[in-house]
């Protein structure tokens, strides 16, 4: 069955809010064990893509499979690793006691909770915090505690949406190389960016404007197809700016 081929399997969808639709028609196909970029500006539609994805929302029309099972789905949504635009933190206790939170939300066992707080902390360079409260940090931290907890269970799909907003170049890079190493243990990974040299390191790539998908191809072949230089180029020229 081909829902079972892919991780992620998006099939006609729709998603209106009352009168006003977000998105036509999206048809997707998430390879295992690849990084996927949806790239597109603020408003396209990714975030409420995404969001159908890791089954907190629905589509109004279609389907949406994640790993062979339709969505929403509880036993598949424990899988998933979620990381979304707005901090979903608790300010008043610390970042230690937030990743024990959502450890037991996770089902992580005690004996596992302490070493995998401590493995996701080092990757966003955050271990001297450990025991600061939330509410101390800076925008930039909180987004790289909000990954860290994305990362905690070892989730077997992994999904970022603009994770490296407000991040420094450096750890960026970092975040990035964790990202390729991920992918190469199984890991499949969504990410959602309007950076086009991140959209460039994408194994593959879904081009998204005004909620429709305009391209979807590896970087290179959007880029040969358009003759452009650049992923920039290629969306412009997808998107109806030629020339």
């Amino acid at each position: 069955m081909e829902h079972n081929s892919y991780s992620v399997v998006v099939e006609n969808v729709d998603r209106c809010f009352g009168k006003h639709q977000i998105l036509y028609n999206i048809n997707l196909k998430v390879s295992c064990s690849k990084i996927f970029g949806l790239l597109g500006s603020s408003g396209s539609g990714k975030t409420t893509l995404v969001k159908m994805i890791a089954g907190i929302d629905m589509p109004t029309k279609g389907q949406v499979y994640v790993l062979g099972k339709k969505m929403p789905k509880l036993s598949i949504m424990g899988k998933i690793g979620y990381m979304a635009q707005s901090d979903a933190l608790y300010g008043d206790i610390t970042a230690e006691e937030n990743l024990k939170f959502f450890a037991a939300m996770y089902n992580i066992s005690r004996e596992n909770c302490t070493k995998r707080i401590s493995e996701v902390m080092e990757l966003v360079n955050l271990s001297e915090n450990l025991k600061k409260k939330v509410n101390q940090y800076s925008g930039g931290m909180k987004r790289r505690l909000s990954l860290a907890i994305a990362m905690l269970n070892q989730p077997s799909l992994l999904i970022l949406d603009e994770p490296t907003v407000g991040i420094d170049p450096v750890l960026r890079k970092s975040i990035w190389d964790e990202l390729d190493r991920l992918s190469k243990r199984g890991t499949s990974i969504i990410i959602t960016t309007h950076v086009m040299d991140e959209a460039d390191r994408c194994d593959n790539l879904c081009m998204i404007r005004d909620g429709k998908v305009i391209a979807v191809g590896t970087p290179d072949m959007l880029k040969r197809n358009t003759h452009s230089n650049t992923i920039e180029e290629a969306f412009l020229y997808y998107g109806g700016v030629k020339g």
